[in-house]
């Protein structure tokens, strides 16, 4: 069974969404499950992961609602206030929300490079262990450091890395120091990564498989078929291409695995690791 593990959904607003800039005419728009549907059902896949894109919980009762309305949502990984209080009580009144299956904070655009280890973050991080939610991080090549420390502090919380960390993808230069820190950062067993993301890392969304190849082959090095997800980062990766290109590329960069390694890649690391009803 194949699964995206990495998708968005939105009702397009400036105010809300920020980071979508006047070069990203593309996405300027309505995002909802009834423009996916068919194109996952055209690449053979039968569900997703929906992941919020603005950190309010309003959107992540909008997803958790689409959800239970659309079967092919297998979950939502949402936004929850981590560094607030009353996190208890929160994570709490979402005890029963079955198809909250993580959560994620979106780093990269926190004007502190070391906010990841912030006291009150890393507190309200320890607190998602006992409600079995996963937390997705999100962050460019320039945190995977401090996210080592961050990781370290707890050996008891399922991470999954978004985007392969980001690394400045340039067809001109390798990004070397991102290679060594994200090989280090698997030694983690309890951190997986999504093969997601890429097309948008590359100058101007301009790419190729040759330029993608080392980013891959890193990723499946670092972690192995075992800890890698699937990924399409749809609508934002329509920046950079058409699911049915990515769809190819991730299939040319894994062609050389066994049947059984693919599919884990495919579906089943995503099943397992964010306990998704089948």
């Amino acid at each position: 069974m194949k699964i995206d593990s990495h998708q968005h959904f939105w009702k397009y607003d400036a105010n809300d969404y920020p980071w979508i800039g006047a070069e990203h005419l593309v996405i300027k728009r309505d995002f909802f499950p009834g423009n996916l549907k068919p194109i996952l059902k055209a690449s053979d896949i039968v569900g997703c992961i929906a992941v919020q894109a603005r950190q309010t919980l309003e959107e992540t009762n909008w997803l958790i609602e689409l959800a239970e309305q659309n079967a092919f949502i297998k979950g939502v990984v949402g936004w929850l206030p981590l560094c607030d209080l009353q996190i208890d009580q929160t994570l709490e009144q979402y005890a029963d929300r079955s198809h909250l299956v993580g959560v994620r904070h979106i780093i990269h655009d926190e004007p502190d490079d070391q906010f990841i280890l912030r006291a009150d973050f890393n507190e309200g991080i320890s607190r998602l262990a006992p409600h079995d939610l996963v937390y997705d991080i999100l962050i460019f090549e320039k945190h995977l450091s401090a996210t080592i420390e961050f990781v370290d502090r707890h050996p008891n919380i399922q991470f999954v890395v978004d985007h392969i960390a980001k690394p400045k993808i340039h067809p001109d230069t390798f990004d070397q120091n991102w290679k060594t820190n994200l090989i280090e950062l698997a030694r983690r067993e309890n951190v997986s990564c999504k093969l997601s993301g890429m097309v948008t890392e590359a100058p101007d969304f301009v790419w190729d498989q040759q330029l993608l190849t080392p980013y891959f082959e890193t990723a499946l090095e670092a972690f192995g078929p075992n800890r890698l997800l699937f990924g399409s980062d749809w609508p934002v990766s329509l920046l950079g291409t058409d699911y049915g290109k990515w769809i190819d590329a991730v299939n040319s960069a894994l062609n050389e695995l066994s049947l059984d390694e693919q599919a884990a890649i495919w579906g089943k690391n995503a099943q397992r690791i964010y306990k998704l009803a089948t």
